[in-house]
């Protein structure tokens, strides 16, 4: 019995094409670097929602920091994410 090779090429054609695409985004995008201002920017930011409105700009920072552990004295990891918010209107 044949082989019908038709479903299995349409099927590696698109897996295929989606492989190249994305190999060229990850190629095209930029390393980043770490700005150690930055990082004492997001390591003072306090826990919380915290917001701050001047006459042009609003700045808000958020923090969540969390432990979780993987039963009563299981291995633990924490999560600590946070985010700093510039929002500016100009009149142009």
């Amino acid at each position: 019995m044949a082989l019908p090779l038709a479903p299995i090429a349409a099927v590696a054609l698109r897996y295929g094409t989606v492989a190249v695409a994305t190999y060229a985004l990850a190629r095209s995008v930029e390393r980043g670097r770490r700005d150690q201002r930055a990082e004492d920017a997001l390591d003072d930011a306090p826990e919380g929602l915290t917001a701050r409105r001047e006459r042009e700009q609003v700045n808000t920072t958020a923090r969540m920091r969390r432990v979780i552990r993987l039963g009563e004295n299981g291995p633990g990891f924490e999560i600590d994410a946070v985010s700093l918010t510039r929002i500016r209107f100009r009149k142009v």
